[in-house]
């Protein structure tokens, strides 16, 4: 276990602000959460779990404990002629196990190639791209209730999945750290390849494989998306938002290109990304904080901003949307301070 006081945030958020925790804990196994669980001193204390800190935004210090797991491992619990089902500890490095899946040869993942952050975190958020989610695969979370310390797993359907959603982040539920993620992976995968550019970055490809299907989706996030080792960034700093048919009726007469797709009956989903470009956000920089050029979704720190200059130009996208389409952007990003 590892224990440190004033201890730096710089590599538990990808935003790379300059924040530091009170405390930082760090346990091994779910021995040791057990333990840091029942403490009396952590339970009289602000704490936060955290992954890598792919979906945060510091807006200053941790006045509490920040607790992270660094339980690993890939198992193979069992198999049929079909599937194979794996058991990962909720530290595990996302793209790792997508490497690790195509490697060999197992599908339904590899679409989520290049996503940043941990497993755990990733069956929270129910991350996805390109027509896949991870909860397309989920078969079971294990989890400890931060608050009985008891042990539950979750099956697929009591994780309660929507969009970027999922029932960990329902502030109304109890609080549940993520241990095991179990997943089922295809040994003879369909392959989903018609979804956004895919297609397009594929080429002419007659014979597919998933190796290939890989190797596109992260040709496509490295031509399109900043890297968070290089420049800090967040991802997709807002939900893409579904509006009403009559909404979206009124919008086209004014907007005759605006993109959409529909989702449940009777709405529309509009991507974020376009309506901040017809803000005029898309490449500007404000200060310390830029949008950046080629993905106006995306917030960037470039260099020595602080979270609540990321923040205010977050606000400030968010009112010229309201104010320009009617539409409230919800942040995808989840404000910590």
């Amino acid at each position: 276990m590892k224990i440190e006081q004033n201890y730096s945030l710089i590599n538990y958020n990808t935003f790379r602000l300059q924040v530091n925790s009170r405390w930082f804990m760090e346990y091994d196994n779910e021995e040791e959460l057990q333990k840091i669980l029942r403490d009396e001193y952590f339970q009289e204390s602000l704490s936060l779990h955290i992954g890598s800190g792919s979906n945060l935004l510091f807006l200053n210090d941790y006045n509490g404990i920040i607790l992270h797991s660094n339980i690993k491992g890939i198992e193979i619990t069992h198999e049929s002629g079909e599937h194979v089902f794996l058991r990962i500890g909720a530290a595990e490095k996302w793209d790792d196990i997508v490497a690790f899946a195509v490697e060999q040869g197992w599908g339904g993942i590899e679409n989520l190639s290049g996503i940043p952050g941990e497993a755990g975190a990733a069956a929270v958020q129910n991350i996805g791209a390109y027509g896949m989610e991870i909860r397309d695969v989920i078969e079971a979370v294990e989890t400890y209730n931060q608050l009985t310390f008891e042990r539950k797993v979750f099956t697929s359907e009591e994780c309660n999945y929507g969009y970027r959603n999922s029932y960990f982040k329902n502030e109304h539920n109890d609080p549940y750290i993520v241990t095991y993620i179990n997943i089922k992976l295809c040994k003879n995968p369909q392959y989903c390849v018609d979804y956004g550019n895919l297609r397009q970055q594929l080429g002419k490809e007659e014979e597919m494989d998933l190796k290939k299907i890989r190797e596109a989706v992260l040709a496509i996030r490295k031509e399109k998306l900043p890297d968070p080792g290089v420049i800090g960034n967040a991802g997709s700093f807002f939900t893409n938002p579904a509006i009403e048919e009559a909404h979206f009726n009124r919008l086209i007469n004014r907007y005759p290109r605006i993109p959409s797709y529909p989702v449940e009956e009777g709405k529309r989903k509009i991507p974020a990304g376009w309506l901040i470009e017809q803000c005029g956000f898309k490449g500007k920089t404000h200060g310390n904080v830029g949008v950046h050029e080629k993905q106006a979704l995306i917030l960037v720190n470039l260099g020595e901003a602080t979270g609540d200059e990321i923040a205010l130009v977050a606000e400030s996208i968010r009112m010229a949307v309201l104010e320009q389409f009617e539409i409230e952007l919800i942040p995808e990003v989840k404000y910590i301070g």
